[in-house]
């Protein structure tokens, strides 16, 4: 663990620019993917903490309701202030454009925002593989993106979420209860994509969830937040 200390408070780049998926198309800044890392990372009393998640790899994240989980993920994706240091690859947050950063490190937030009428206007106008993805995920792909977003379920809004997201090519997902509104067949199929995405790209990815079975299926390990500290649990 790193020495405790008390630095002076970074401002997040932009930490009012907007919600994480808005930009989170394919990198375009020509470094390779690799490990996502934190460094003696605090963000208001929290921490020191150290993460850090291989590419290819899926970390579990839970803890008790309030305990900080959301909050480390908007620390990661830069949304928050913070300290410390997070990169990617070997590539620092802080030297980085917040634009940039955060099409390489996408987060799939517990509520998903949407700001056009229709669910079609979210996605890029060339969007390979939109049918698989959209039949893997139980949603009929020549309906779905003609839809008014005022008539989505709270399950079917978050399915769209991570199809808005995956749909930009991250290389790390930040994941905060992807499938807390779902049934859990369409739980499952969330999953499953998520995995694929996952071997295909060497995708890190942090998945919080409260429910542990979840966790053991999806997670090649996982770390539990307490007392504002990570601990890898047993």
């Amino acid at each position: 663990m790193v020495t405790l200390r008390a630095p002076t408070l970074e401002g997040s780049r932009g930490a009012a620019r907007g919600d994480p998926g808005d930009s989170l198309s394919a990198g375009g800044d020509g470094v390779e993917s690799g490990v996502l890392t934190a460094r003696a990372l605090r963000f208001l009393d929290w921490g020191p903490l150290d993460l850090s998640v291989a590419g290819g790899e899926c970390v579990g994240l839970c803890g008790a309701s309030g305990c900080g989980k959301s909050l480390l993920l908007r620390a990661l994706v830069d949304l928050d202030p913070h300290t410390g240091e997070v990169a990617l690859g070997g590539r620092r947050s802080a030297d980085l454009p917040a634009e940039v950063w955060r099409r390489r490190v996408g987060m799939l937030p517990a509520e998903s925002r949407w700001w056009r009428d229709r669910v079609g206007e979210h996605f890029p106008v060339r969007w390979e593989g939109a049918g698989a993805m959209l039949e893997a995920l139980g949603l009929p792909a020549g309906e779905v993106l003609g839809w008014e977003v005022r008539r989505l379920s709270a399950g079917e809004r978050q399915r769209l979420a991570l199809a808005r997201l995956l749909a930009r090519g991250p290389e790390v997902l930040l994941l905060d209860e992807p499938t807390a509104n779902l049934d859990p067949e369409s739980g499952r199929l969330v999953e499953a994509v998520v995995e694929r995405y996952r071997e295909r790209q060497r995708a890190a990815v942090v998945w919080v969830s409260h429910d542990p079975a979840q966790l053991r299926r999806v997670a090649a390990r996982v770390l539990r937040m307490a007392d504002k500290q990570l601990r890898e649990e047993g």
